[in-house]
């Protein structure tokens, strides 16, 4: 697949500062931290201080989604604004074999990409070319799983890291989707070796904070994409032993989110110090919903129900942003190319696919967002082979599922049900009807690669 994004931009001043300087850009990714877990969405368990103290300075959205149930089509889709489905990288990388169909099953997943191409112009490229940003990329990307060589005799694997697609800095990230190990040595091909036993959250932290302190005059675009909390489930020990007193079902899980949010908190801390926070947009999100229980939500990472999708979401802006703010709106990954190219002063360019929008009218206060609908679409079986392949509508209050094997629907009422316990499609079928109507013109506009029933093998 090939992707020509070669558009000019076009200036726009209308968030440009009157210094002429655009506003600094931290990018905090979690990596598997479901809705529940973090103490500012009601887990009284969990201990996330500096989160909490981060959300109660900005806007919370309480209807946040990752673009898709697990890592790698998440992480494309902010990096490009467009859909997994329209990118067709719809699977972590590098899932299943090609045509495998799981036991009990009559579906093989969708043909998919498992890296990014370089033709696809990334939200790092825009800001470096057009908007004179130093950009700085930390922790994992897992958006350059490619096997083989280039007709020079290279893998193609290092050059589709984070150098190659508009990161002038790239600590930490390649093709895997989680550490060998949390603690050093952590053989990690793009990251410097550090003292045995150093705890990666904080190594990365520290190499944030280096990064901000170089670019401290800014304008930077720093990409935190945590390898935290994907497994191995591995923390400090003084944070177990802390949670081992609490009524938590995985005590080294809990405390590896508060070794987290203790390594976002260094970071964040760091703005203050040099002065820079109130220069400095900050979105902190999940990829993808946890891989453990997701507390009144339904199943988990690798599923379209709400375990799987709704993560948590808070963006800070001083000056920009009322403090303590909170929306039900939902918003999707794919908002954030757009939103942060307006921050920036650009603009989207004319004819290239755009499947999020900006959110800077809403976070200023200055107009709701103008779609109707979100979407997603995941045709491909998680590495637990548990999930049903389907898609997703949501609209209002309402979401609709598809599910692809039976063409089977359920709908539900997230407002009044959000453990998606009550199916709706008996008592509501016209509407029924017409989501799934929307759902598939979607995927057919997006292009979007769908499952299939292998042939069989000649006798």
């Amino acid at each position: 697949m090939k992707l020509k994004l070669t558009f000019l931009g076009l200036l726009c001043t209308t968030i440009v500062s009157n210094a002429g300087k655009p506003p600094n850009i931290l990018l905090i990714m979690a990596d598997d931290l479901g809705w529940f877990d973090v103490h500012f969405n009601g887990n009284k368990h969990l201990d996330t201080p500096n989160l909490d103290r981060f959300v109660k300075q900005g806007m919370l959205f309480s209807h946040g989604y990752a673009a898709a149930p697990v890592c790698t089509p998440t992480r494309a889709a902010m990096m490009t604004g467009m859909s997994p489905a329209r990118l067709a990288i719809t699977n972590h990388a590098p899932g299943h074999k090609d045509g495998m169909v799981p036991e009990g099953r009559t579906q093989a997943g969708a043909e998919k990409l498992t890296y990014l191409p370089l033709e696809a112009e990334t939200l790092a490229e825009r800001l470096k070319n057009e908007a004179g940003y130093a950009t700085g990329f930390v922790g994992k990307w897992h958006l350059s799983h490619r096997k083989g060589k280039n007709e020079a005799g290279e893998k193609y694997e290092p050059g589709l890291r984070p150098k190659s697609q508009g990161f002038d800095v790239n600590i930490g990230g390649y093709d895997r989707g989680g550490p060998p190990t949390y603690f050093a040595p952590y053989k990690i091909p793009t990251l410097k070796e550090g003292p045995e036993g150093e705890y990666l959250p904080d190594r990365l932290a520290t190499e944030c904070i280096d990064f901000i302190q170089k670019q401290k005059e800014g304008p930077f675009f720093l990409t935190f994409w945590n390898y935290s909390v994907h497994y191995p489930i591995e923390a400090p020990e003084d944070l177990i032993e802390k949670y081992q007193k609490r009524p938590v079902e995985n005590a080294p899980y809990a405390a590896m989110i508060e070794g987290m949010d203790r390594s976002i908190g260094r970071v964040l801390k760091s703005l203050d110090d040099l002065g820079l926070a109130d220069d400095t947009i900050v979105i902190f999100t999940s990829d993808n919903g946890s891989l453990f229980g997701n507390g009144p939500l339904r199943a988990n990472k690798g599923h379209l129900y709400e375990g799987g999708i709704r993560v948590p979401w808070a963006i800070r802006w001083p000056g920009k942003v009322k403090a303590g703010s909170c929306s039900d709106t939902p918003i999707i990954t794919t908002d954030t190319f757009p939103s942060l190219l307006e921050v920036a002063g650009l603009e989207p360019k004319e004819g290239t696919p755009l499947d999020g929008e900006s959110l800077v009218p809403m976070l200023q206060g200055k107009g709701a967002l103008q779609r109707k609908s979100l979407f997603f679409h995941y045709p491909n079986y998680a590495f637990h082979k548990r999930n049903r392949l389907g898609g997703v509508v949501r609209r209002g209050n309402y979401k609709l599922i598809h599910f692809y094997d039976d063409d089977s629907v359920e709908l539900y009422d997230l407002i009044g049900d959000q453990g998606e316990k009550k199916n709706l499609v008996e008592t509501k079928p016209e509407l029924a009807a017409e989501l799934k109507a929307e759902l598939a013109q979607w995927l057919k506009e997006s292009g979007a690669k769908m499952p299939f029933v292998p042939a069989k093998e000649s006798e």
